[in-house]
């Protein structure tokens, strides 16, 4: 990060308070955000996606009589260049920040050359302050596209995090993803995120990023969003949102504005915003959706059957009683645009949907090592009707789940009506645990074991009897505890990376403890990691029957869509690797296959018959 003059003594001072308190937040000076102009811009997050740039540069607190203008200049034939120019958002946060304000200046560039690496400057306060970065090219001939996947920011250490700028810095990835919780201080999110933006600035101010907020974000202990009502507490179990809905937009308007377009823009309840969109990176899409905002609050719609109304305590319950049909995640809205974003494979060789949490319950122990939780409805293992209708959304385009919120790393693959019979998910380590959780099943496995260097891998029912196959999991551990220069081994603290090779169609999945140093020979990981699985794994389910097998010419890699036609449902639409493909369906019946290049290249074959027989040898011969 470059800087118009040198670091001043606050800031020297504020880096030693962090280095000083490891272990405890400190007082209610944590953060100094009366810092000299010079200093005025904290950093800057971009995207860029349908040659659209879209960037926002996160400004501190300007004093009166300096200037509002905010440029954006490229670095052109040696020389800087404005491209895009705006004043800085002074809207107040709203309650319970009424006394504060947005400081965010946002950036939209249309027909951006995505061809070019480009060096960029924001420029604030008539030129007094300045901030540099440079906006990616879009890696579309780039074998391996990589993402970075982080989560839980945690205020237990609130010092700079050098181990992790260190390790991104080395691995290089193509994207960073920020789950949610990038901030613990419920109620006071504009310092927050400028803390943030110190420890983490380094890192995004060169690549795209998404940030998505989660409960802590937005002031909550737990948040079931319920479209937008008010929720009666920060507890939020019986649905809604505490805060005003300008808080809540003042925070999604932080940390989400840069992002592409949301697919549906229309707010839900009281105004508030929605920001569920996708984005590409190179020959990899990714959905980004909401999975708190439209989910259902358990309290006063299910039985309480432990201290809390979205905990279960009692290990004789019937996870029955608890799911009903009409409750909610992702709602209808976002379940609409998974069908519709994982049927348009244009320019993506793999699909990848990224949120704040996975789709199943899979901690016994929380908090403290005794305390044993049977079910956690704040886990989107619940509602379990909703959890199905969501993970066979993403079934569909064979697409792999990166989340985090869980406080405990796992990598799952998840099941419907069968163990594995779906797609996998992700579940990064928190940057700051300080919560714990852990993996600890008394019971042997319900079908198939893992094998692997952990015990309890393989076939389980999570908390609420859903299908769930654990891979790997890093569970707290005292023995790690100082293992590598510090003290978070002992609560499983680290990030994720995961590899998309779009020309092996394999995906690789990597997990990292913190205080490891990534550029040594042959650096930890968490053990069971790195696990590797195929895209085609991402729809287990087995096959019931076949339709005859595409053989294409005239095209690589064609796009195939298998459609069932008594109902008009799609099966599934997939980009294929090579040009031969043997279609797997789970009906008797007639489909309709669609072959070719979207958006107005594909051959429509209608009533081809499924076949049980796998060595049928009818051929559907495709020529382009």
């Amino acid at each position: 990060m470059k800087r118009t003059k040198s670091i001043t003594m606050t800031v020297i001072m504020m880096i030693m308070a962090f280095t000083l308190n490891a272990q405890k937040p400190v007082g209610e000076n944590w953060l100094e955000t009366d810092v000299p102009t010079e200093d005025a811009i904290c950093f800057a997050l971009y995207t860029v996606n349908n040659n659209t740039l879209k960037m926002t540069a996160q400004l501190y607190p300007l004093d009166d009589g300096v200037d509002r203008v905010v440029e954006l200049q490229i670095m052109k034939d040696g020389g800087w260049e404005t491209i895009a120019a705006t004043r800085v958002s002074e809207k107040p946060y709203g309650w319970p920040q009424e006394d504060k304000k947005q400081w965010t200046a946002h950036f939209r560039v249309e027909d951006w050359d995505s061809s070019k690496n480009y060096d960029y400057r924001v420029v604030a306060a008539d030129g007094k302050a300045t901030y540099e970065g440079n906006i990616k090219k879009d890696p579309v001939n780039k074998e391996e596209i990589v993402i970075a996947a982080f989560t839980g920011n945690g205020n237990y250490d609130r010092r700079l995090k050098p181990d992790i700028i260190r390790n991104i810095k080395a691995q290089d990835p193509d994207l960073l993803f920020f789950s949610g919780d990038q901030s613990y201080d419920h109620e006071r999110h504009q310092q927050a995120w400028l803390l943030f933006g110190q420890q983490f600035g380094e890192i995004i101010k060169d690549r795209p990023t998404i940030c998505i907020p989660d409960d802590h974000d937005i002031g909550q202990g737990n948040v079931w969003g319920e479209g937008g009502i008010k929720a009666e507490s920060t507890a939020g179990s019986d649905g809604g949102y505490y805060y005003s809905a300008q808080y809540v937009n003042s925070v999604q308007n932080a940390q989400t504005w840069h992002m592409p377009d949301p697919y549906d823009p229309t707010p839900i309840e009281r105004g508030i915003e929605v920001y569920y969109t996708s984005l590409k990176i190179g020959k990899v899409g990714f959905a980004v959706v909401e999975d708190r905002k439209f989910k259902t609050g358990p309290k006063g719609l299910v039985p309480q059957m432990g201290p809390r109304p979205d905990h279960v305590t009692d290990p004789d319950y019937d996870p029955k009683i608890v799911d009903f049909p009409e409750g909610k995640i992702l709602g209808e809205r976002q379940l609409k645009f998974l069908n519709e974003w994982g049927q348009n494979w244009e320019g993506v060789n793999m699909k990848a949907v990224l949120s704040q949490t996975i789709f199943a319950n899979a901690a016994h122990r929380h908090g403290k090592y005794d305390y044993t939780l049977v079910a956690d409805m704040d886990s989107n293992g619940w509602p379990q009707t909703a959890r199905d209708r969501a993970i066979s959304a993403m079934r569909k385009f064979f697409g792999m789940h990166i989340a985090g919120d869980q406080h405990l790393a796992t990598v799952i693959h998840h099941g419907i009506n069968r163990f594995r019979d779906a797609g996998y998910s992700f579940c990064v380590p928190s940057i700051v645990n300080y919560y714990n959780r852990w993996w600890t099943p008394k019971e042997e496995p319900n079908g198939k074991a893992v094998q692997g260097s952990l015990e309890g891998l393989g076939d389980y029912y999570d908390g609420f009897h859903n299908k769930i196959t654990m891979h790997a999991y890093a569970n707290p551990s005292e023995e790690r505890k100082n293992k590598w220069g510090g003290e978070w081994g002992e609560r499983a603290a680290g990030y994720g990376l995961v590899r998309f090779n779009t020309e092996t169609r394999k995906i690789t999945i990597e997990c990292y403890p913190r205080g490891v140093d990534v550029t040594e020979e042959n650096p930890d990981q968490y053990e069971g990691w790195p696990i590797t699985i195929d895209q085609m794994d991402n729809y287990g389910r087995e096959a019931m029957a076949y339709l005859p097998e595409i053989n294409v010419t005239g095209m690589e890699d064609p796009v195939v869509q298998v459609i069932y036609e008594p109902t008009g449902d799609v099966v599934y639409t997939l980009r294929i690797d090579g040009t031969q493909f043997k279609p797997k369906v789970f009906k008797d019946g007639k489909y309709t296959v669609k072959v070719g290049e979207q958006p107005d290249n594909m051959k429509t074959y209608a009533g081809l018959e499924a076949q049980e027989d796998e060595e049928q040898d009818e051929v559907l011969n495709v020529a382009f």
